[in-house]
């Protein structure tokens, strides 16, 4: 049974940092491209951020590049997302999502698996 559990979300102030990570369980890791998407109350999900599967290609949204850093450990079977210079538009649910290839993938339909999805807020 394929679990993807995410932690590390809370409340933080405009300008500060997280990091959220979602760790895997009943898969091969390594074998999964990974992404996290995003979504706000009243919008639909949307996509944040990519890896593929080695680690070696990454793809962000344009609203985070340059402040959010999509990472992966295939030894702990864990996917991180380092969000810096939160905004509030920043606020939302944040899911992880497994899809089993070797690239990087955007779209919501690509991915296989999802988890529960874990709260961030950001106050301004």
């Amino acid at each position: 049974q394929v679990q993807l559990v995410e932690s590390g979300g809370g409340l933080v102030q405009a300008g500060g940092s997280l990091r959220v990570s979602c760790a895997a369980s009943g898969l091969s890791f390594s074998r999964y491209a990974m992404g996290w998407f995003r979504q706000a109350p009243g919008k639909e999900r949307e996509f944040v951020a990519a890896i593929a599967y080695s680690g070696g290609r990454t793809y962000y949204a344009d609203s985070v590049k340059g402040r959010f850093t999509i990472s992966r450990d295939n030894a702990k079977n864990t996917v991180y997302l380092q969000m810096n210079n939160l905004k509030p538009e920043d606020t939302a649910v944040y899911y992880c999502a497994a899809k089993l290839g070797i690239y990087y993938y955007t779209a919501v339909l690509d991915y296989n698996y999802w988890g529960q999805g874990t709260q961030v807020t950001v106050s301004s």
